[in-house]
């Protein structure tokens, strides 16, 4: 983003980034940049809190007004309201011993829940039910290369897949009670489910892999950097 906003400019478009990650802004340079203290993937802060969202967007495009550039770098220093851990946070029973299968099923009430309070989900990029997931990772880790349509390549389909697990486990641990901080709903989903262990063991699969492309993304987007194991 930061390249595309000098080309942005070179145009004679004005723009400003939010980054989370100071060291590559400082290191790519944007005509304007805001750092912010959020976790990877949510630059704006956590979902639902539109106060402190605003906070930071406002910030950003002030920086429009700026004219001692060309290159401005600015931190905002506050820290999410939802960063720090919520001691009264329950989350979901779970066990990595139990089956994927087990687990899913036993959290879809909760998932349900969350989708009823929200109004919304972001599960669904993997064109399949939560009921054909188990069966569909069973096959990657047997070794078959299936595709789903409209997902063309085996890559994609298990990128997805993953990406949807994570997110309806993120949104059942969130469906009642005081909500989680990110690091909560993280180390719950990564050390204390059997769908952690079940990403783990499709990276691991993946990366073994001869499929090149499996190879990539597995590498890349089924498990975070931090919870590799």
């Amino acid at each position: 983003m930061c390249a595309l906003a000098h080309k942005l400019e070179e145009r004679g478009f004005s723009t400003v980034a939010i980054a989370s990650v100071r060291v590559q802004a400082e290191k790519t340079r944007p005509p304007r940049a805001l750092w912010t203290s959020t976790m990877l993937g949510r630059p704006v802060g956590e979902p639902g809190d539109a106060p402190f969202q605003l906070r930071i967007v406002r910030a950003a495009l002030a920086l429009l007004q700026r004219t001692d550039g060309p290159v401005i770098l600015e931190d905002f220093r506050d820290d999410p309201p939802g960063w720090p851990d919520n001691p009264n946070w329950v989350a979901p029973t779970t066990t990595p011993s139990d089956t994927f299968a087990n687990e899913l099923t036993a959290l879809l009430p909760r998932w349900r829940a969350a989708q009823a309070q929200f109004g919304r989900t972001s599960v669904g990029l993997s064109f399949q039910t939560p009921a054909a997931w188990p069966a569909f990772a069973k096959s990657i880790l047997a070794g078959a290369l299936p595709t789903i349509p409209p997902l063309d390549t085996t890559a994609l389909a298990v990128r997805f897949l993953c990406d949807d697990i994570k997110a309806l486990y993120g949104e059942a641990a969130q469906a009642t009670g005081p909500a989680p901080s990110a690091r909560q709903v993280d180390t719950w989903f990564w050390r204390q489910t059997a769908a952690g262990e079940l990403l783990q063991a499709l990276r691991r699969t993946a990366m073994a892999s001869e499929n090149n492309a499996l190879k990539t993304v597995g590498g890349r987007f089924f498990v975070p950097t931090p919870w590799v194991v």
